[in-house]
């Protein structure tokens, strides 16, 4: 039998990989300068990223829509690694757009999660329930004005509550195997509606593990209670097949918000004793 249990409180990487969720489980995110004899400075292009750079980042610094961290060699240590890089489409209609447009974000946001998984490899699934995730970034308004039109898709891994994992190690194909999947999966310290439950790293101390994504169907969101118990059944039935004892054990459903619905994540997790 699973019991509802309130909504789990966490942080949100670039509206997508949305911490916080409710749960159950069982018992047991230029101005043209006026012409004068000393014009104005005005700002300087600054060259386009490039694909395949690596970057020490904080957690808030992924969170940002511009960055100005310094490329690192890959061979050092980092927490970033781009992976695309783009042109901003910002001619709608004969209208140029700001860099900073729902319109121009809004494409680039449906953009970098959907090749995440030409880099990282795996299934849809695989990435969904990893803690590698796809964060972009825009030129700063002046860049902008200067003549920059690029935009840049980084990959990062969250180590737990605003923390950011270094990418140590290849991390093209990585969920293509076995090994990769159980290093970068999404595991947690304690069931999922526990107060001292915290997400992290399946490669670091923990007890539970996210195994099964719960595909919800995409639209308006249908309410809490509608896709909360969507995911019943099917969680039950996965915790099931991953326990030792089929008819004695525990497992976890946690299912999207209306903000991380709207956040583009339509879908749920199922957890299990790891």
């Amino acid at each position: 039998m699973s019991r509802p249990t309130r909504a789990l409180a966490a942080t949100v990487v670039a509206l997508l990989l949305s911490l916080s969720a409710g749960c159950s489980a069982d018992d047991d995110a230029p101005q043209e300068a006026a012409p004068s004899a000393s014009p104005k400075p005005t700002a300087t292009a600054v060259p386009g990223p490039a694909k395949g750079a690596c970057y020490r980042m904080s957690f808030e610094g992924a969170l940002a829509a511009t960055t100005q961290a310094d490329e690192v060699p890959c061979t050092q240590e980092h927490t970033a690694q781009t992976y695309l890089v783009g042109t901003l489409d910002t001619l709608v209609d004969g209208h140029l757009l700001a860099v900073d447009s729902d319109r121009v974000l809004g494409d680039i946001a449906e953009t970098c999660p959907s090749r995440l998984l030409d880099l990282v490899g795996g299934t849809r699934e695989d990435v969904r329930l990893s803690m590698l995730r796809p964060v972009w970034f825009t030129p700063t308004l002046a860049q902008a004005d200067a003549g920059a039109s690029w935009f840049r898709c980084d990959v990062i891994a969250v180590a737990g509550q605003e923390r950011l994992a270094p990418l140590t190690g290849r991390i093209a194909g990585v969920l293509d195997s076995a090994e990769g999947r159980d290093r970068w999966g999404m595991c947690g310290t304690d069931q999922p509606d526990s107060p001292d439950f915290e997400r992290v790293l399946c490669s670091a101390p923990h007890s539970w593990r996210a195994i099964e994504v719960v595909d919800l169907e995409p639209g308006r969101y249908p309410g809490a209670d509608a896709v909360r118990d969507r995911g019943q059944t099917p969680c039950e039935d996965a915790g099931r097949e991953v326990a030792e004892d089929a008819l004695n054990f525990q497992w976890g459903y946690e299912w999207p918000t209306r903000e991380q619905w709207r956040a583009g994540q339509t879908y749920g997790r199922c957890w299990a004793p790891d």
